[in-house]
């Protein structure tokens, strides 16, 4: 980790063997670290081109806009390229049987009912939720012209998708309908906390 070290050595130092699902914790702190580097890379990166071309909305989408690129950057940290760091270290499996993609609807997340802990049921479940919440509530502000429900619920599943399919690919995560599903219901509740601001 390039910004993080010093602070995920003393969380692991202090609480690695007396949090029973550190790897979650391990997960999160590589991630954002990942993000502020690529985050650090598009603030250089829309300075310039606000320099250049001088398109500035207001002050209040351009905060939006940086938000919005924060948390799509986490976003795919988390889901996605949990195992690389560097574009160039990005390997594709495109070997992988496609019976590893689950298509049954609730199944595993039935399955991690059941299971003796209930972590995995909540990150599975409300996580999913709750990671596209800022999609549907940041998009409609950025994307002026795809404003209706219908626009941003089809974007997000488009995004979840996509996010599943890399998955897959990369082989970084199981690529799960009930993924889709949930991340969809996210972006929904999002999309209608925007709509009650507005």
């Amino acid at each position: 980790m390039i910004f993080l070290g010093p602070l995920y050595s003393t969380l692991v130092h202090y609480f690695a063997m007396k949090i029973n699902h550190f790897a979650l914790i391990k997960l999160t702190m590589v991630a954002l670290d990942k993000t502020i580097f690529y985050f650090l890379l598009f603030v250089i990166i829309r300075l310039l081109w606000l320099k250049l071309f001088g398109n500035l909305r207001s002050i209040k989408v351009e905060v939006v806009i940086w938000l919005f690129a924060f948390y799509i950057i986490l976003l795919l940290m988390l889901t996605t390229f949990r195992k690389t760091y560097f574009p160039w270290e990005i390997k594709f499996n495109f070997r992988r049987p496609l019976s590893d993609i689950n298509l049954i609807f609730l199944r595993e997340t039935w399955k991690l009912i059941y299971a003796k802990s209930h972590i995995d049921f909540i990150y599975n479940f409300l996580g999913n939720i709750f990671c596209f919440i800022p999609f549907g509530f940041l998009a409609p502000i950025i994307f002026r012209k795809k404003q209706t429900f219908r626009q941003i619920f089809s974007l997000g599943i488009t995004l979840s998708i996509a996010i599943e399919s890399l998955q897959f690919l990369l082989g970084t995560g199981i690529s799960d309908i009930d993924d889709v599903f949930f991340n969809s219901c996210g972006a929904a509740i999002g999309y209608l906390i925007y709509w009650l601001f507005i």
